[in-house]
């Protein structure tokens, strides 16, 4: 009992060289400021943008350099549904007429992460916003267009789970500028030669964007040097500067839409040359000029996901189709003293025509598309009267894609096969088949052809065929 005061004391001294120990610290003169650190981005250096979701830093890192060359082809495919984004493609090159029993030429094949992202194709390379399942990053890959070797990659991490893939766009290429949009909203530019990142937009973070229930399928559009986007946020749309991302107009929220996975669409109308964006309230049109709204309508409205973009089809009038039993409308503007409206020529129910992921094609007076009921995944042409001219019948496509190019439609079905047809009203003519990717699953990414070589893909490979005349 004589060393109870050892109890006491012992804590109190304790106590008191704490509190000295604060004191010497909080008095030191510490060089630097202090500043939250994020684990694992200690060393990446680039354009900085903060994540709503998160609440962490993302940096672009540095590209990796790998011993790919670029093609000495000219033909390009520089974004979504090429280079008048009608998913035609207008270059000279003979394509073959009939293929031989084993298929057109199989030039290249690499495996990618899961998803449906197609390709652009320019200078030479071949460009993928593909998704790197180990590092949990969107990957950009720049390859050769000869033989799929890769020339430089570069990412910036952001956690997408996988849910039927992960990624889903194709970028597009201005002159010595890629800009990429990835699946959580995240817009990036890129210089074509070293794979450098120039700069980096948050849509969800900065414009209050949501991302879309299977990820963003928005691809970008670049005219004239600036990039167009429909964040569908606290900003309906905005244009970018494409190689320094700074924004040069911007345009108001519209009501309380959000955005689908279409892409936006230009189109010339009443002298203007407009950006018609269909959000998941309505559609609307604004001034490519300055970014002035100038119509808006519910005339149409997709229904749970709305993935095919509207298609010009002349006269001022727009062609929207959707799966899900939205069906498809013919919209028709009309202008008077600077006004614009928005009245409804035709519809179509789904059993008559709705497309579920691909946009169709718009050729020569008629409609080329995968329709999605009552008997699913047929190839069908149509014209703007609603009178349907051919069906595919017992030939079956899925969710695949398809383009149009020297007369002849390529039609790639979910399940790997590509079937050439003639692009003609009077009948369903199909003039080869080729199982391009065998054991093929969802093979649903936008095709791209340049120089004769055809880029497709399905969830987990891309390929690339010759299908020049030889």
């Amino acid at each position: 009992m004589r060393f109870w005061w050892i109890g006491i004391a012992l804590p109190a001294f304790l106590a008191c060289v704490g509190l000295a120990a604060l004191g010497v610290w909080l008095s030191r003169d510490w060089a630097g400021p202090m500043e939250l650190r994020t684990p694992g981005l200690d060393r990446l250096n680039g354009p900085l943008v903060v994540l709503q979701e998160a609440k962490t830093a993302v940096r672009p890192g540095q590209p990796i350099r790998s011993d790919g060359v670029p093609s000495n082809l000219s033909g390009q495919w520089p974004g979504f549904r090429g280079l008048e984004r009608d998913g035609i493609c207008r270059e000279s090159v003979r394509l073959a007429q009939r293929w031989p029993t084993g298929g057109p030429p199989v030039l290249w094949q690499i495996p990618l992460g899961p998803g449906h992202a197609g390709a652009a194709v320019a200078q030479g390379r071949v460009f993928v916003l593909d998704y790197d399942v180990a590092a949990q990053a969107d990957t950009l890959r720049c390859l050769s267009l000869d033989d799929g070797r890769e020339i430089w990659r570069n990412s910036y991490p952001v956690e997408v789970p996988e849910n039927h893939g992960s990624s889903r766009t194709v970028p597009a290429v201005w002159k010595d500028t890629v800009v990429t949009f990835g699946p959580k909203c995240h817009v990036a530019g890129w210089d074509v030669q070293t794979g450098r990142c120039l700069w980096l937009v948050d849509l969800v973070g900065q414009y209050g964007a949501k991302v879309p229930p299977w990820y963003a399928g928005q691809c970008p559009l670049v005219e004239q040097g600036r990039v167009i986007l429909a964040p569908c946020g606290d900003l309906f749309m905005l244009a970018l500067d494409c190689r320094t991302g700074s924004v040069l107009w911007q345009t108001p929220k519209v009501s309380t839409w959000d955005m689908t996975h279409v892409s936006v669409v230009p189109m010339e109308f009443a002298g203007r040359r407009m950006y018609v964006y269909c959000g998941s309230g309505g559609i609307a049109g604004v001034s490519a000029e300055d970014g002035r709204l100038l119509w808006q309508s519910t005339a149409w409205v997709g229904k749970m996901a709305t993935c095919p973009s509207p298609v010009p089809v002349g006269d001022g009038r727009l062609f929207c189709t959707g799966g899900y039993g939205a069906g498809s409308v013919l919209l028709q503007l009309e202008e008077q003293n600077g006004r614009f409206n928005v009245r409804v020529l035709r519809r179509w129910t789904p059993r008559q025509f709705g497309a579920e992921h691909h946009t169709p094609i718009f050729y020569q007076g008629h409609l080329y598309g995968i329709r999605c009921s009552p008997a699913p995944d047929q190839l069908v042409c149509f014209d703007l009267e609603g009178k349907e001219r051919w069906n595919s019948g017992p030939d079956r496509f899925g969710r695949g894609p398809l383009l149009l190019a020297d007369g002849k439609l390529y039609v790639l079905s979910e399940r790997g096969l590509l079937v050439m047809v003639e692009a003609t009203p009077e009948a369903y003519r199909p003039l080869a088949r080729f199982q391009a990717i065998p054991d093929a699953q969802d093979a649903w990414g936008p095709l791209a052809l340049a120089g004769g070589r055809l880029i497709l893909r399905d969830l987990t490979r891309m390929v690339c065929l010759d299908i020049a005349a030889q």
